[in-house]
């Protein structure tokens, strides 16, 4: 068995592929493209669903990649098994109607016994029970042991809906003394003895939606080999996490707690975590993913908080996995250069992250202690799983932790509430994944796109393909809504940001409207029509009339927003990169790496630089090279885009350079006027600008001079003078607020002392109640701190009516007056509700809202009651 470094493992079997007439492809982003049952690559095969079900037609009939992955579904685990990850790497050959068993039973075979040189006589092999076919290849075609073949039941492979099919597992016999001792034990046993190294799926079936299994017109193979689990073999590690794809990262996170590897079972499991977690989120993060409250950016949070849990666990209490992406960075070096080109941005969302779940950490903690509190008192051991789900949903508070110090104060959690309220969570991120599925594609295998193009002086076409409901259709009728493709189309399709081109079809005999234009995943551009007026059938040729207006509109906004790039890198600085953007006939949006808002000073200059540039009126040049010789003249590329051996590039001169395939305008006069009308954060480390061009620049501008007029004939004064007129009257209202608040001061001191006098006594408490007169909840609150003060033994109970349908309600406890029981919070929440309101808060201070001024009397009677009732236990 020949030892080689993971990098060296993946190129081996990349090579050994493409001498095979392999197509070689880098790894896809986890992002998936045009895929809404997915929410991140988990499988080689995902970003080709399309091809292997036979609708598009791929780019090669065979392919090979080595595709970065990411699954959740299993992270309990992770740390405590052998092989759990959440992020690996999965190397794959596929094959698209081309060979099937016959060559890649042999090529598996080959690979694994001469490439990598592993012993024979340890390989296993298991097929599924029906499989007589692949029984005969493998016993016939390769050298394995007969007596070493398996039938498995659950030798069929299924990731959701899509491929699927039967496939043969090869296993690596790893010696009696990792297995478990039992006399059958064999592959699929659930020690670690037999360890499956690479699944070979012979796709036949195309799983629906419905749940049916349609078999496939050509047959495809699938296969899917984990290079952590070869690694950690050809290294001769007992766990993936010894491999040095991952245990770089472990000797990171030992420096940094000072907790040696193998010192112990749990600081190795939370050594493991960090270890797979930080390589989790660096590549997450890396492809664009950012930390959010919901779908793949929950995640990412998830994931991120896990690993801070776990440092703790081994006394780190400072921030850490920043600095572990510089490991990941050098272990992959040599594999993914955007890891170590966006290296600092990615550590940067990281840091704000950590930090963010820091804060959140010492806030769950505090609500979580005053739970026990009241669990405590009421004499009960459960947590409600509701409350188990807030404090993981909105805290980020892991649920074992939860489970932890619940355990230390004797309590549980109720987790049959909790995994409630955590599947009805997953339903709405389902159904809002539904919701946002495309259009359905239909079986295209048989178009000949070879005969499609795009002219954007093009007038007429022929439709050549119809579908509605996913089925091509030969005709479509007044009021259908359809897919068309047209031999020849002047129409841009949807990408990078900016929306497809709209407009008409016209016919002999019908009409349609077109929506939006859009591009299939190889390549083929489509068109969402409506048909206003008569009938459609495929043959027929087309007048088209692009709605040129629109189309001019989006050109405007999208040159401009190559403009706004350019200008905030040289504002803000060169670490600006495209986070994603949006481009309208109304509007642009634009989303940039940067970790702090904009100044008004560096808004100002950036739109007047985009507007000197648009000034000069320079004509927007459109050329075609090699893509490295545009990114040696300087073209900006944007991350996550796929781009050809030769690139269209667009340059502004002497301003901008970007390698794009959008509409843009000719000159960049024709842009007229831009107007930046926002600047906002929409994710740790991303800031947003909002903008107009043209037209709706102008109406913009205009609607603000409007108000700004109004406003100077409201204040009787000029236009220029409005300014120092608004902050004349400022400076008068601030006055005033003073003069008032003294006066207030004046009146609540009066009316402390008034209540002072009237306090009563409930044993050896003085208590104060009453009706008050306070403007809002502060001035009520500094009332009862200011009685409060002057009491020994002192509980207050104020209300004040702020409105005819609103009351606020303060309870204030001295110190000496809770150690003998008194509870604010439980006293105002009873008293709350007398008013049709609620509340709570600590043993020392509450406050409530209501909605019934007329029952404050009765809501003081009922704060005493308990009050009472407080004593006297």
């Amino acid at each position: 068995m020949k030892y080689m470094s993971g990098n060296e493992l993946r190129e081996k079997f990349l090579q050994y592929f493409a001498q095979r007439g392999h197509l070689r492809l880098p790894s896809f982003s986890l992002i998936p493209e045009n895929d809404p049952s997915l929410l991140m690559i988990g499988a080689g095969m995902a970003p080709f669903k399309p091809f292997f079900t036979g609708k598009m037609k791929p780019p090669c009939t065979r392919i090979t990649t080595s595709q970065r992955c990411v699954r959740t579904g299993d992270i309990e685990n992770v740390g405590r098994t052998a092989r759990h990850q959440t992020y690996f790497e999965m190397l794959g050959n596929f094959s698209f109607g081309d060979y099937f068993k016959e060559e890649v039973i042999p090529w598996a075979w080959d690979f694994l016994t001469k490439e990598l040189e592993l012993p024979a006589d340890k390989l296993w092999v298991s097929i599924y029970p029906k499989d007589d076919e692949a029984y005969k290849i493998w016993t016939e075609k390769t050298t394995v042991d007969p007596r070493q073949i398996i039938k498995l039941e659950d030798n069929f492979w299924e990731i959701g809906t899509g491929p699927c099919g039967p496939d043969s597992e090869i296993y690596i016999d790893l010696g009696e003394e990792r297995g478990c001792g039992k006399p059958d034990c064999a592959p699929g046993c659930d020690c670690d003895r037999y360890l499956e190294i690479w699944n070979l799926v012979f796709t036949q079936y195309d799983h629906t939606e419905n749940g049916d299994y349609i078999p496939l017109a050509k047959k495809n193979i699938d296969t899917g080999a984990g290079l952590e689990r070869l690694a950690s073999v050809v290294q001769g590690k007992p766990t993936n996490f010894e491999t040095d794809l991952l245990y770089p990262i472990i000797e990171y996170a030992s420096r940094v707690s000072g907790v040696a590897y193998n010192a112990g079972e749990q600081s190795d499991i939370s050594l493991k975590v960090i270890a797979d977690h930080a390589r989790s989120i660096a590549i997450m993060v890396m492809d664009g993913i950012l930390p959010s409250n919901e779908g793949r950016g929950y995640v990412l949070r998830r994931i991120l908080r896990r690993a801070v849990r776990h440092g703790r666990m081994l006394g780190i209490e400072k921030a850490f996995l920043a600095d572990a992406v510089d490991v990941v960075a050098d272990i992959y070096k040599d594999v993914y250069d955007e890891l170590i080109v966006r290296k600092d941005y990615i550590k940067k969302v990281i840091s704000v992250e950590e930090e963010r779940f820091h804060l959140t950490l010492s806030q769950g903690i505090s609500l979580l202690n005053e739970e026990i509190e009241e669990l405590t008192a009421q004499g009960k051991t459960v947590l409600n799983g509701e409350i188990g789900f807030k404090l993981y949903d909105t805290y980020g508070f892991p649920c074992e932790l939860t489970s932890e110090i619940l355990h230390e104060n004797q309590l549980v959690l109720d987790m049959d509430g909790f995994n409630k309220a955590m599947q009805a969570q997953r339903e709405r991120a389902r159904k809002a994944r539904q919701e946002n599925k495309r259009i359905d594609i239909p079986d295209l295998r048989n178009l000949d796109v070879d005969k499609l193009s795009s002219n954007a002086a093009a007038k007429s076409a022929k439709i050549v393909c119809i579908w509605k409901d996913a089925q091509i259709t030969d005709a479509l009728h007044d009021g259908d809504e359809a897919g068309i493709i047209l031999d020849v189309t002047p129409f841009y399709a949807e990408g990078g940001g900016q929306v497809g081109d709209c407009g008409q079809l016209i016919g002999e005999m019908g009409r349609v409207a077109i929506s939006n234009t859009k591009k299939l995943p190889n390549g083929t551009v489509y068109h969402i029509g409506y048909v206003t007026e008569g009938v459609i059938h495929t043959g027929d040729d087309m007048k088209i009339e692009i709605d040129v207006e629109k189309k001019l509109a989006s050109a405007r906004n999208h040159t401009a927003t190559h403009l706004l790039q350019a200008a905030l890198k040289k504002v803000v600085g060169v670490h600006v990169n495209q986070a994603g953007s949006s481009v309208t006939p109304e509007h642009l949006r634009f989303d940039f790496s940067n970790f702090e808002p904009m100044t008004k000073e560096q808004l100002s200059q950036t739109e007047q630089m985009v507007n000197d540039e648009i000034i000069k009126a320079l004509p927007v040049k459109i050329s075609h090279m090699p893509q490295d010789e545009a990114k040696k003249q300087g073209a900006m590329a944007l991350f996550g885009e796929k781009y050809g051996d030769i690139v269209r590039v667009v340059t502004v001169p002497g301003f901008s350079m970007e390698l794009c395939g959008g509409s843009h305008v000719e000159n960049i006069g024709q842009i007229g006027l831009f107007k930046i009308i926002s600047e906002s954060g929409v994710a740790a480390g991303v800031r947003r600008i909002e903008a107009l061009t043209g037209k709706a620049a102008y109406e913009y501008t205009k609607k603000q001079e409007a108000v700004i007029t109004g406003a100077a004939e409201s204040l009787k004064t000029d236009v220029f003078d409005l300014n120092a007129k608004i902050v004349g009257l400022l400076q008068e209202n601030k006055e005033f607020k003073h003069r008032l608040n003294d006066v207030r001061e004046t009146v609540a001191k009066a009316n402390s002392q008034k209540l002072l006098s009237d306090a009563k006594q409930y044993g050896d408490l003085n208590v104060v109640s009453g009706k008050v007169d306070a403007a809002d909840m502060d001035e009520l609150r500094s009332i009862a701190d200011t009685i409060c003060s002057q009491l020994k033994n002192g509980v207050v109970i104020l209300a004040a009516a702020v409105a005819a349908d609103k009351v606020n309600l303060v309870v204030k406890v001295s110190t000496d007056a809770v150690k003998k029981g008194v509870h604010a919070g439980k006293i105002i929440k009873v008293a709350a509700q007398v008013t049709g309101g609620n509340g709570g808060g600590r043993p020392n201070m509450a406050q409530a809202g209501g909605k019934m001024p007329g029952k404050i009397p009765e809501a003081f009677e009922k704060a005493i009651e308990i009050l009472e009732s407080q004593i006297d236990n």
